[in-house]
């Protein structure tokens, strides 16, 4: 039997048919039952940023693109529930991509970090895993509010659709990690935090896991630090800051 194992890239894992199946299943899925946007743009979206933050802290190159195909597949196991996705999403990513060839520890790094991206039992548990956190409790935008299906009495569409620009930044010399927000006064601060409160909780102890401090700014205003650091814009970025977000 060849045992032969090879490397499985993101180029392949995108054009594999039962991954992009599983990814457009789980949005529809998610879609009746009144969720905003899980398809491709939010797991690319999420696939980029993860590799991003990675590639910022000095990771080599193949622990980013395992970090980038984690985020491409974190999602799939919404295709069997919304309950418990990240575990069964672990159980569908294992089993694909043992056939596709790859190392079991690089499967094992994946696994680990769809597994626990959920904030309801999800823990940082390896740099994938809470790169991987980072990205996707992030992704807050009116981009995920379904066009044509904006529910103004739902809270998750006036959140998201209140935020106007929303980006990670990446200080790599002074070990912060931030979530920048734009918020109109569709929707307001109390009402994110009803929503996001728990994976804000998680997406400090992923920046802790990764050696940094985690800052939330909306409208140029840190919100979970008691000290307001003298600095430009966020839209400025200084020289040892770095938009994760965007290639």
């Amino acid at each position: 039997m060849d045992t032969k194992k090879k490397i499985v890239t993101l180029a392949a894992v995108k054009a594999n048919p039962k991954i992009k199946a599983l990814i457009n299943g789980a949005n529809k899925y998610l879609e009746v039952r009144g969720y905003t946007e899980h398809g491709l743009r939010h797991v690319g979206y999420v696939s980029n940023t993860t590799k991003n933050i990675l590639k910022e802290l000095g990771y080599d190159e193949r622990v980013c693109e395992l970090g980038s195909i984690a985020g491409w597949m974190h999602d799939i196991g919404n295709c069997v529930n919304r309950l418990h996705h990240g575990i069964s999403g672990a159980h569908l990513a294992f089993q694909i991509l043992d056939k596709m060839g790859m190392d079991p520890d690089e499967i094992g790094a994946i696994i680990l970090a769809i597994g626990n991206h959920e904030e309801d039992y999800g823990i940082p548990v390896n740099p994938v895993s809470a790169a991987l956190i980072l990205a996707d409790k992030s992704d807050a935008h009116r981009t995920r509010v379904r066009r044509g299906v904006f529910d103004p009495d739902d809270i998750h569409d006036r959140v998201n659709y209140a935020i106007k620009k929303n980006f990670v930044v990446v200080d790599k010399e002074r070990k912060v990690i931030k979530l920048v927000l734009f918020m109109d006064h569709s929707s307001s601060l109390m009402e994110y935090f009803q929503i996001y409160m728990s994976r804000m909780t998680l997406s400090e102890q992923a920046a802790t896991f990764l050696g940094c401090t985690y800052e939330l700014v909306v409208n140029d205003l840190v919100i979970n630090s008691h000290r307001l650091p003298n600095r430009p814009s966020a839209l400025k970025l200084s020289d040892s800051e770095k938009n994760v977000s965007e290639d």
